[in-house]
């Protein structure tokens, strides 16, 4: 019973909270060719590089193209190919990769991506592509110029599409201490995790750096740094308190209010203005036998102004997320009202949040 009421309410694993530092993918681009489109792939003569890179290519199998020859290709298109190279990939291993159309192709679906090689920052190549692209939306076009498209058929994936060719060096293998990286720097969590470590390793094991990096002290025989580190990343640590945060969207109307929201007294009444302004035309005729009479068209505006109810809410000081929901669903306030009300809160000193908007 008093094991129980000692362990953490809340508990996650070290290797949820941190990223070992050195120990991250890299991205991975590289130019190519997509083939055996059906009539769907770039307009060569809008997209003249299609062209060149094409007869580039041939003239790598000893094929040379007239100068003055113009090819008009249909089934190829030039493509974009990017992926990441995830940590500790070996030569041999295969990652997907992305396709994607950069001239003005329509669709690359059921195309077959040339060998393409993908380069890193350094500009070396790390790894080649090839295979078949699948495509998740379809597009359709009639002769009248009418179209219908779902999702986007001009990039696409192809699973297990490349395959590596260069190791990139990590600051694992080496000795030293190592750095643990927290995913949300908090001086709370990192104290625990240090915390939760030297209980485990022997004090002075590890060193919290600041809200965001732990410094860790490595085993004296590297052949055990993995176990070490697994073991590390299995440790149980209850995280600090997330910030009291409201985060609002104001293209999509989407807002989320964290737990610890408090707002202290205040009284909000919103309502809304809405002038409404519509159109009629009538048809003014001439009185019967009049000379020089001709019907006019005479437009009629009528302008309307409303103000709905504002409703009036009071919130008590230090009430809680529940509280302030259920005040602005009784008024029935739409998300866009929400984002004013609490907007207006936070001018007012009223809302002990911090407000982000995105």
């Amino acid at each position: 019973m008093g094991v129980l009421a000692l362990a953490p309410a809340h508990a996650d694993k070290v290797r949820d909270l941190v990223q070992v530092a050195g120990v991250r993918s890299n991205q991975l681009i590289g130019y190519g060719l997509v083939v055996g489109l059906d009539g769907s792939g770039d307009q060569t003569t809008q997209a003249p590089f299609t062209t060149q890179s094409l007869e580039n290519m041939l003239q790598q199998f000893g094929i040379t193209v007239p100068a003055s020859a113009r090819p008009q290709l249909k089934n190829a298109a030039a493509v974009m190919v990017t992926a990441d190279l995830p940590p500790f990939a070996k030569p041999g291993q295969t990652i997907d990769v992305t396709v994607a159309s950069i001239g003005n192709a329509k669709s690359i679906r059921g195309g077959q991506l040339l060998m393409a090689p993908l380069r890193g920052a350094d500009g070396n190549v790390y790894a080649v592509a090839q295979g078949s692209v699948v495509v998740g939306g379809i597009s359709a076009q009639g002769k009248s110029g009418s179209s219908v498209q779902v999702n986007i058929s001009a990039s696409g994936r192809i699973p297990n599409g490349a395959s590596v060719e260069r190791t990139v060096a990590s600051s694992f293998s080496g000795g030293g201490d190592l750095m643990l990286n927290l995913n949300t720097a908090d001086f709370t969590t990192a104290t625990r995790i240090a915390t939760a470590i030297n209980r485990a390793y022997g004090a002075g094991t590890a060193q919290p750096l600041d809200g965001g990096s732990i410094s860790v002290r490595g085993p004296q025989d590297p052949a055990q740094k993995v176990a070490w580190l697994g073991a590390i990343q299995n440790l149980d640590v209850q995280p600090g308190d997330a910030p009291a945060r409201i985060v609002v969207n104001s293209r999509t109307g989407t807002v989320v209010i964290g737990s610890d929201v408090r707002v202290s007294a205040a009284a909000v009444a919103h309502g809304a203005i809405q002038v409404t302004i519509s159109e009629q035309a009538q048809v003014s005729q001439p009185a019967p036998f009049s000379r020089g009479g001709q019907t006019a068209i005479v437009p009629s505006s009528s302008v309307q102004v409303s103000e709905e109810g504002a409703h009036m809410f009071k919130f008590g000081p230090g009430v809680s997320l529940d509280t302030i929901v259920r005040a602005v669903n009784q008024v029935g306030a739409t998300p866009s009202d929400l984002i004013s009300i609490l907007q207006a809160l936070k001018q007012a000193g009223a809302l002990h949040a911090d407000l982000v908007v995105i």
